[in-house]
Order: C-alpha cells, then structure tokens, then sequence
C-alpha cells in the first residue's frame, strides 16, 4: 500500500486537529445551551405552574365546586395542559389524550405526601417537563408543558453546531495545504538544486539568505556540494591526464600495428596470427581510451541545441551500415538537446545491439509530456533480470554478453548512455521487448522555461 505524500499526511492532521477542537467547542457549546435553555423552561414552567395552581385552588372554594369549569379558565396556551387530580379521580379540561398515564407513579406519591415536585417525561410520544403542586392532603394539581419547541430549536442548533465543526475541518485542511507548501518550497528548491547537479550544473547552489531557519541545511547542503565538484574535478582530470599520456604512446602503438597488418600476407601464419591479434586490441584500446576521455567530459552540463532527431538517428544508422527504415519518430521531430551526446548516446545503443543483442529491429523517437524518450530493440535473447540494475554501470557487461556476441567491448558504452541521459535530466533502464529481445529506453527531459 502506498503511503501518503507528506503535504498530504500534513494536510489530514491539521483537518483532524480542526476537526478535534471544533467537535469539543461544538459539543461543549451544545451541552450549555441545552442545559441553560432546559433550566430557564423548567423555571418557566413552575412559575406559571404555581400561577395556574393558585387559580385552581381559589375556585375549589365552596362545596360542589365545578372543576371542569376552573380547569378551563386557565390561560394555558396551547404548549400547557392542566389536570387535577382529587379524592383519587382524574380531572382535565379536555379528553385526557395520555396526560395523566404519562405522569411517574413515584411523582404522584410524592405530591400526595405534600412535596411539590418537578420532572421531565415523554408524554404522547413528546418531550415534556410536567409540574406537580399539593393543594390539600386529597388534591393535588398537575401542569405538562410541552418541550416540542425547545427540542427542534435544539435539534437545530445540533445540526448548525455540525456544519460549523465540518466547515473549520474543510478550513484547516486547507489551512494545513497551504501552510505545506509554503513551508516545503525550501525542500522543493533543495531537490530542484539536486537535479540541476544531477544533470551535471556542479554551479547550483541554495542561498542562505532565503530561509534563516534553515541556514544550517543550506550551508551543509552547499558545503556536500563543494566537495562533490572538488571530488568529481580531481576524478575527471585524473581519467583526462590519463587518458591523454596513453593516446601518444597507442598512436605509436597504431602505427607500427599498422605497418605490420599492410606486410602480413609477406608473413608466416604464426606471426600473422599475432598481428591481427595486436592490431585488434590496439584499436579496442583506442577505443577504450577514447570512451575514457568522453567519461570525463560527461559531467559537463548538456549544451542543447535544436535537433532533428529523425536525421540524426537516421545518419548513426548509415554510419554502421545499418538500414535508416529502422527509425521511426513519434511526435515532434526536432528536439532540444545536446546533438553530440544524442549521437553518442544512439551510436552507443545500436553498437550494443549489434555486439550483444542479435542486431537492432527498431529504433524509436518520440516526444511526449515533456519527454523525449529513445528506444532502440534488439533480436537477441533479453537482458538478465538480475543484470538490468548494473548493465549500465562502468565496466559491467550482462551475464549474456558473451554469450550474445562477442567480447571485444569496452564495458564503457552503456555507461556513457546513462551519463548522457543524466546530463539532460533523465535516465537509462532496459525491459523486455514484446516479442523476445531486449529494449533499451533512454527518458529526457525538456528543458525547464
């Protein structure tokens, strides 16, 4: 399973952290203002409870007084019902819809034993807080008052509350995405750096100057940089030094090899043997040397030009006897790159797959989503698996090398494709082609505007 980006993991935790804080707020805010509202009803109810009672008990005066009739001179509204209850018989102003069946046994007793009493109920399936108030040892006087109201402005408050949490988690997600960035452009302008040394520019460098809070990786970061280029200098001149004190001595090397190879039909075949054998392993070294020499020159950074890549793919073909139908380009046909690296790099690709791979089938070009990208397939019987992640690393040849073909190569060839495509942002790998063979892709990248 793949993980998360770290601007996105960042962004989650502001939102749970908003959203934490806010459900708290919320659910806090809540309880308050339904506590608050449930207590300010309750006293409104009693008071208007003991407003109503003393009513009713002014009109029991007398000897047959008519209950009914008190009862429904109360100013209820429509949230109140008044009942009464007396010598054990129920009284209500209007059919008893479950008033009465809905007030607690325990209330009863306890208002029959004189105690006034409060108590929140559900009374035809509704809220309710009904208000309990003695009036003689035999009567007892009970008002319900309807909570419906108080619960759906609450039930509303409920959702406003959950809108408000959701929207400051909504926010700090944002909140978190914006900050993110903001706060990784530095890493951003480190890799950028990175990848402009990759590509062979040793010049780049971050400026202290543009985060203070991370000067200490910036100045570690030039400093690695400093000694990489030292490094890379003092390694590149040493191949360069070396390579050009061997060039004097092989050129001599190359020209008595050749005086001999003119006179060997004038020779034994002993000695002719011999000859051909050093005159090919004068020319391998030559080889050698100059792939050397091109080594040390490859860290430079790509000096792109427009090139159109169809013919330049199309003139290495040619330069190896090899037919120009093999080309085919996809895309734009002109390309900003290096054209002497390019024409190294396919040269380089092509005498592989002449050496190793059977010979080449097909050489591709195409430019797409910012990529030039060079493919070049072969006959031969694929690279080892095990092979693909150091055949393009110097002096390493595949397993199947031998096999394929033969033995006389540098070692060097791969190597310098993959430094050709660093220097122009991309890289080398090989995968099977469809089909059975090998298929060598080189990805460059466009230039950056």
């Amino acid at each position: 399973m793949r993980r998360a980006g770290l601007r996105t993991r960042v962004a989650a935790g502001f939102a749970a952290g908003a959203l934490a804080l806010s459900t708290s707020i919320a659910l806090a805010s809540y309880q308050f203002t339904r506590s608050s509202l449930l207590a300010e009803r309750e006293r409104t109810a009693v008071r208007a409870a003991y407003f109503d009672a003393t009513i009713v008990q002014a009109g029991l005066t007398g000897e047959r007084p008519d209950i009914i009739e008190v009862l429904r001179s109360l100013d209820t509204g429509g949230d109140r019902r008044a009942v009464l209850r007396r010598d054990g018989i129920w009284y209500a102003r209007n059919v008893d819809a479950g008033v009465t069946t809905g007030i607690p046994e325990r209330m009863q007793r306890l208002v029959a034993a004189g105690t006034p009493a409060v108590q929140r109920i559900r009374a035809d399936g509704q809220p309710a807080v009904v208000v309990g108030v003695p009036l003689s040892p035999t009567t007892a006087y009970y008002e319900v008052d309807s909570l419906q109201e108080l619960e759906e402005t609450l039930r509303t408050v409920a959702l406003v509350l959950t809108a408000v949490a959701v929207t400051t988690a909504v926010a700090g997600a944002g909140i978190g995405w914006h900050m993110t960035r903001y706060v990784l452009r530095p890493l951003r302008r480190v890799g950028d750096a990175a990848e402009e040394i990759t590509a062979g520019d040793l010049s780049a460098r971050l400026d202290p100057a543009t985060e203070p809070d991370l000067a200490r990786l910036t100045t570690s970061f030039n400093h690695m940089v400093d000694q990489l280029s030292r490094r890379l200098e003092r390694d590149r001149r040493f191949a360069a030094d070396v390579s050009h004190e061997l060039r004097s001595p092989l050129q001599t090397l190359s020209a008595a090899a050749s005086v001999l190879h003119r006179r060997r039909e004038h020779l034994d075949d002993r000695t002719r043997t011999a000859t051909d054998l050093v005159t090919d392993e004068i020319a391998r070294f030559q080889t050698l040397v100059n792939d050397l020499i091109e080594l040390a020159r490859s860290d430079q950074p790509a000096e792109r030009t427009p090139v159109a890549v169809g013919d330049l793919a199309r003139q290495v073909c040619r330069g190896r006897g090899l037919p120009e139908t093999l080309v085919r380009v996809t895309g734009p046909g002109t390309w900003l790159v290096d054209r002497r690296r390019v024409e190294q790099l396919l040269g380089n690709l092509l005498d592989n797959a002449v050496r190793h791979g059977g010979g080449p089938c097909a050489v591709r070009l195409t430019a797409q989503d910012g990529t030039y990208r060079v493919e070049v397939d072969d006959e031969g019987p694929g690279v080892d698996p095990q092979d693909r992640t150091v055949v393009f690393d110097r002096f390493v040849r595949g397993r199947g090398a031998h096999a394929r073909g033969g033995g006389d190569g540098t070692g060097l060839g791969l190597a310098l494709v993959a430094q050709h495509a660093a220097a122009h942002g991309g890289r080398a790998y090989v995968v099977d082609r469809p089909g059975g063979g090998a298929r060598f892709r080189v990805d460059l990248r466009e230039p950056r505007c």
